[in-house]
């Protein structure tokens, strides 16, 4: 499953962004991340300072 953003807990830092291998991840108000392109390696959950980022089972 592609990685889960919670928008309630996104600042839009965008450091996921840089991390992301793929380019999966965009940033506006929160991150969006691309399922299509998104290869669930889980780089962004551990960049994420906020814990906003979760791979979903």
């Amino acid at each position: 499953m592609p990685a889960k953003i919670s928008k309630d807990e996104c600042v839009a830092c965008g450091a996921c962004v840089d991390i992301c291998p793929e380019g999966a991840i965009t940033c506006e108000d929160v991150a969006i991340v691309d399922e299509k392109k998104c290869l669930d390696c889980g780089a962004c959950v551990d960049e994420c300072p906020n814990n906003a980022i979760k791979l979903e089972d």
